[in-house]
């Protein structure tokens, strides 16, 4: 079995032109690789990323999911709008499938996920960290969702993702306005969760990502399904979703091998089921 605490990265595999998996041990990093372009997420990478999460998710071997960007100065500056200047009606309705499927596949996504940002993610890309469980920003992030300000709505979730973080007068303030808003007010106003120094965002976010990595791949599932099915809905119908994640993991093999290796006094080796 991979030992999820190793930092060295093992297979890399490449979706489309734009999109790379690396494997680091049972973390995955999700790297998004169009530097030319800020990542500016077009047709094509859209499809890249909703083929690289739909593998992911197939993948019984990765416990977590680090989403990452190679561009020096952003994560990602959302839609390429270059690319849709050149769109009719039509070309923009058969483009939306597509693009909605790149933001679900993080979303879904049955493992914990981290997102590491730096410099910009605006847009799509501050809709892409905000599908991820957890982000990490360095103190050169900006984010913000501008979409009102070239006649569109946040299209990838987040209407309804960033209500979910901040409350709902917040998110209309920050989605109304299309104001961006950098690492430090980010980090006090929730729409970030670990701040960091500058170039530090994708080492701790891996770091994370391996802490994550070292606990039951049943229970971080199942936790991960409760949390989000779970999220919502009434106090009692949302214990009857705990309930069932519960027993997914009461009966399996992760939770026989962690009562046994806590009272022996050893590390847990799971057998994954």
């Amino acid at each position: 079995m991979s030992d999820p605490t190793s930092g060295a990265p093992g297979a890399e595999d490449r979706f489309g032109e734009w999109v790379v998996v690396r494997r680091h041990g049972t973390v995955a990093e999700l790297l998004l690789d169009r530097t030319g372009a800020m990542n500016a997420i077009s047709t094509a990478m859209a499809q890249a990323l909703a083929d690289a999460t739909r593998a992911l998710a197939a993948d019984r071997e990765v416990r977590v999911v680090v989403l990452t960007s190679s561009h020096e100065r952003a994560f990602c500056v959302g839609a390429d709008l270059k690319e849709r200047n050149g769109f009719s009606d039509a070309d923009l309705s058969r483009q939306r499938p597509v693009a909605r499927a790149a933001y679900t596949g993080v979303l879904e996504l049955p493992v914990p996920t981290v997102a590491a940002v730096h410099g910009f993610a605006l847009g799509g890309g501050f809709e892409l960290a905000l599908s991820c469980d957890v982000i990490v920003a360095d103190r050169t992030a900006v984010v913000g969702l501008p979409e009102v300000s070239v006649g569109v709505i946040p299209g990838g979730g987040g209407t309804q993702l960033l209500p979910r973080r901040v409350g709902a007068a917040r998110a209309a303030e920050l989605i109304f306005t299309a104001r961006r808003v950098e690492a430090a007010e980010a980090h006090a106003l929730g729409l970030v969760d670990v701040l960091v120094d500058a170039g530090q965002d994708v080492p701790e976010a891996l770091a994370l990502g391996r802490r994550i990595a070292a606990n039951s791949p049943v229970g971080l599932r199942a936790a991960k399904r409760a949390l989000r099915l779970g999220h919502g809905l009434d106090l009692r119908t949302g214990l009857d979703v705990e309930d069932a994640a519960w027993r997914t993991t009461a009966f399996s093999g992760d939770r026989r091998e962690g009562v046994a290796a806590f009272n022996e006094k050893r590390r847990p080796d799971w057998p994954g089921e």
